[in-house]
């Protein structure tokens, strides 16, 4: 078990010393071996867990998807609420996410499949919508994997805007404008009264989850 708990804890350094040359230097200039240096760890223990710098980029894209499901809600328009509320606080506090997010628009990074992150994160939303749909939570006119497409989009517009104006300090006051317009759009009327689009449902969703990082913390140090 010890083992185990040292093998996550040296792949994620690898990610997040990845990721921060990949921030500083771009994908296509950074090599494996800025990438030993920063991290602090042999040749060995990096292709133990990647078999090449394609690999780590992977790995450091898939970052900025939740390890964990959202928690259910009885609307499934709540969890798409959630999910953009939980990434803008992640994209905030959490500098892999933020490296995973660049990476993700950095045009130089060929031979990488960047869409990954995207497709994954528009797939869960139509998703969603698409049980909300089935469950009379939309307006009739509303394509589920149009919305997802574009819920995603704006989202990505929103958080570039935010960083380069303010290093992302406003985002989740951007995203709570975001689904403010959004929902009216593609809900029900009554589904709109039951929806919590708040600062409040914000800042507890990011407590939240804070905490249950701080428990995964200690479960890891526990196994070792």
């Amino acid at each position: 078990m010890a083992q185990q708990a040292r093998a996550i804890r040296t792949r994620k350094l690898i990610l997040q010393s990845a990721a921060s040359v990949f921030a500083e230097r771009g994908y296509e200039r950074t090599t494996i071996g800025e990438i030993l240096a920063r991290a602090g760890v042999t040749k060995g223990a990096l292709y133990f867990h990647f078999a090449s710098k394609e690999e780590v980029a992977l790995g450091v894209l898939g970052a900025q998807m939740f390890d964990d499901p959202i928690p259910p809600q009885t609307l499934k328009v709540q969890e798409l609420v959630d999910q953009g509320f939980l990434l803008a606080h992640r994209l905030q506090h959490d500098a892999l996410v933020r490296a995973s997010v660049a990476l993700a628009l950095d045009p130089g990074a060929t031979g990488v499949n960047r869409a990954a992150p995207f497709r994954v994160w528009i797939d869960s939303i139509a998703e969603a919508l698409t049980i909300a749909k089935e469950q009379g939570e939309l307006l009739p006119h509303v394509n589920p994997q149009d919305s997802a497409e574009l819920f995603s989009a704006a989202f990505s517009g929103v958080q570039a805007t935010s960083a380069v104006l303010c290093d992302r300090a406003d985002l989740m006051h951007r995203v709570a404008v975001l689904v403010h317009h959004v929902m009216p759009s593609i809900c029900t009327p009554g589904v709109l009264i039951s929806l919590d689009v708040s600062m409040e449902r914000a800042e507890l969703l990011a407590a939240e989850y804070e905490a249950a990082r701080s428990r995964s913390e200690e479960d890891l140090t526990d196994l070792e």
